[in-house]
């Protein structure tokens, strides 16, 4: 990518994604062993954005570069939480949450969600962006916010 300030992992691709999607759409970044491509079939824009050798939080981070999270709502971020306890936070929930709450200036909440609720909130999600990330459960919604002058 030859342009300034813009993540070295994103492509042409994602950028296209990001910008097209409105205030309130939504994009699931996911882990490599989630089902991407049957997800991202079901979502509005059909795509599947791949970041090998990315991380969930490096992916969130370099996204939330590029646009705001809503902050209209209680929970623009919903995570899948582990089939045992879908309220147990985990390490890379943490993580991801807390890059949300630098890259925005603000406490951001997340809403765990069971794994069987989450593949029908990504399947209403624009697009899905599959990540390199190992850990478990690093399946993450982002609600876009509104890009104002100011931010």
């Amino acid at each position: 990518m030859m342009l300034k300030k813009i993540p070295s992992f994103m492509d042409a691709e994602l950028l296209w994604t990001l910008a097209s999607m409105g205030h309130g759409d939504e994009i699931a970044i996911v882990d490599r062993n989630f089902s991407a491509r049957r997800v991202a079939d079901r979502t509005s824009s059909k795509r599947l954005i791949v970041l090998p050798g990315v991380d969930a939080t490096t992916a969130v981070a370099g996204i939330l570069e590029l646009f705001p999270l809503d902050d209209f709502v209680e929970f623009p971020i919903i995570h899948m939480g582990p089939v045992e306890d879908h309220t147990l936070l985990l390490d890379v929930h943490a993580e991801v949450i807390a890059a949300c709450c630098l890259a925005e200036g603000r406490a951001i909440n997340s809403r765990a969600v069971e794994r069987a609720a989450y593949y029908p909130l990504a399947e209403a999600s624009f697009a899905v962006v599959q990540t390199a990330e190992a850990r478990p459960y690093a399946n993450f919604i982002l609600k876009k916010g509104v890009v104002s002058a100011g931010r």
